[in-house]
């Protein structure tokens, strides 16, 4: 019930606002289990697609949006709830990651669709990074279910990181035919079928979005863009430093004369 009335309440409004434009929404089964791989560009994303689908679809979330204290945190609580999200404790990475595993199955157990970023974080500037294998690859083989790959377009430009008010503009979604990974059925265990299942859903997610494709993990990425960016920091304070002490001795010779 909940669920429904925020797809009234926020998906709505959403649609009216936006006007996300949809291709391939035929792909998505009437009914049964399947899993939406998507591209992820921003937090938007979580929100944009629930509201163009019939179907209820779960998405994993950080379990601190569920457990701040007060007032504020009660309403974001039953926000993220409505709104498809399930709590994750990601404290320890093998937990998290196995919490995240169960919460998938469990979802498509009850033969509903959930939604996962291979990627594991937003990209940090628009392009698709390599997905990790952990996650979307063991669902899948644990519970059968069709992967259907989907790209989200210009959800950055709505929303860029760091940006609480949006823009507004015409975001798109594009979904693309199920991906049936029967054949590697028994294996999930092994780590390079893992990996080639989660190559196959990446790439075909890369054709849909038409993003270039950068062959390491977005978090390493992160991380590496920080560090130009406080590389570049220091630099800044290291010249503007020279320049003082350059005006300062300029100053005293003046002074001097």
């Amino acid at each position: 019930m909940l669920y429904g009335a925020m797809k009234v309440t926020i998906g709505g409004p959403l649609k009216v606002a936006f006007r996300p434009w949809v291709e391939g929404l035929e792909n998505i089964p009437a009914e049964g289990p399947a899993i939406l791989a998507s591209n992820h560009l921003s937090f938007s994303d979580s929100f944009f697609l629930p509201a163009v689908l019939d179907r209820k679809v779960t998405f994993i979330a950080k379990a601190e949006y569920f457990t701040t204290p007060g007032v504020k945190g009660r309403l974001t609580a039953a926000f993220f709830k409505g709104v498809g999200q399930l709590p994750v404790d990601r404290s320890g990475a093998r937990g998290a990651g196995e919490a995240a595993i169960k919460s998938g199955i469990d979802v498509l157990e009850r033969g509903e669709l959930f939604g996962i970023y291979p990627e594991g974080t937003r990209s940090p500037d628009g392009r698709l990074y390599r997905g990790k294998p952990g996650g979307l690859a063991r669902v899948a083989l644990a519970t059968g279910a069709p992967v259907i790959p989907v790209a989200m377009i210009d959800t950055e430009k709505i929303q860029p990181p760091g940006k609480v008010m949006p823009k507004l503009m015409r975001p798109g979604i594009r979904i693309g035919e199920p991906l049936d990974f029967s054949r590697y059925q028994g294996m999930e265990h092994d780590r390079f079928v893992l990996r080639a299942l989660t190559d196959e859903v990446m790439y075909e997610i890369m054709k849909l979005s038409g993003q270039e494709y950068v062959d390491m993990y977005a978090t390493a990425a992160k991380r590496q863009i920080a560090d130009a960016a406080k590389a570049e920091k220091d630099q800044a304070k290291k010249d503007q430093a020279k320049k003082d002490q350059a005006k300062k001795k300029a100053d005293e010779e003046r002074s001097g004369a």
